[in-house]
């Protein structure tokens, strides 16, 4: 016997995970939008995982992460140095 929560449509689910993974909306957002669980997305997108990434992705990721964090850092240091040039004026 049915549990009376009524089955979303492939067309409604697919809506939702189209927004999620072009748009970058939240899921709590979209749950709420949509009257469903945040569970519910969750185990939808996790039903759509079809591969896991490989070592060499995750080594280039990893490499790139960490080549953002040494721009970031850089940049950082460079709009304090200006900023202090600013406040010695």
């Amino acid at each position: 016997m049915p549990r009376g929560i009524p089955a979303t449509s492939p067309e409604i689910r697919a809506e939702i995970l189209t927004k999620i993974k072009d748009k970058g909306e939240r899921v709590p957002d979209l749950a709420k939008q949509y009257g469903l669980a945040t569970k519910t997305i969750y185990r939808w997108i996790a039903s759509n995982v079809t591969a896991y990434p490989s070592v060499l992705e995750l080594s280039k990721l990893k490499r790139e992460n960490s080549a953002l964090h040494e721009i970031i850092g850089r940049l950082t240091v460079k709009l304090s140095q200006m900023e202090k040039k600013e406040m010695d004026r």
